[in-house]
């Protein structure tokens, strides 16, 4: 009897809906991730033009400085090499600060992202009762796998605003 009643309860127990979605396609394929991909661009390249002509007149100072170095007297040498020196420390520091910039409102624009897409999957999941969602495994069945629904509804989100 007790067999019996195992038996019954056993199928009538629903199996967990599950889903799967694919974090870094999303932030690689996703138009709001292309578009703050974009306007990081944008907000950055004056800089980093400006960075990559401080580092072509230092190269261009060392190269001069090494040539002429053989003709030069040995105080307008050292007054050079210090000079070099200097330019060399500034052109690192701005290198720095261009970098730590760069990632900060990287890491800005990456959450922002996330958060959307987190509540995008989470309205995914609510609407389409998963029991749970993953963003990490070893391996995903291709049925599971819901980032395609993810990344339209971003693109669906960021449509109105960009309109």
């Amino acid at each position: 009897m007790l067999s019996a009643l195992l038996a019954t309860s056993v199928p009538a127990m629903a199996q967990p809906k599950l889903g799967y979605v694919d974090v870094d396609r999303v932030l690689r394929e996703s138009k709001m991730a292309q578009q703050a991909q974009k306007t990081m661009e944008a907000e950055f390249s004056a800089r980093d033009r400006e960075l990559i002509k401080l580092a072509e007149q230092f190269n261009q100072t060392k190269a001069d400085l090494e040539k002429n170095q053989v003709t030069l007297s040995d105080l307008e040498r050292q007054k050079r090499e210090r000079a070099l020196s200097n330019a060399n420390v500034e052109l690192q520091r701005k290198q720095r600060e261009f970098s730590e910039d760069l990632n900060q409102r990287r890491n800005e624009e990456l959450a922002a992202v996330l958060r959307r897409a987190g509540d995008a999957v989470k309205k995914i999941a609510e609407t389409e009762h998963f029991d749970i969602v993953f963003r990490e495994a070893v391996w995903i069945s291709p049925a599971i796998d819901i980032t395609d629904k993810v990344i339209n509804a971003l693109d669906d989100i960021r449509a109105p605003a960009a309109k």
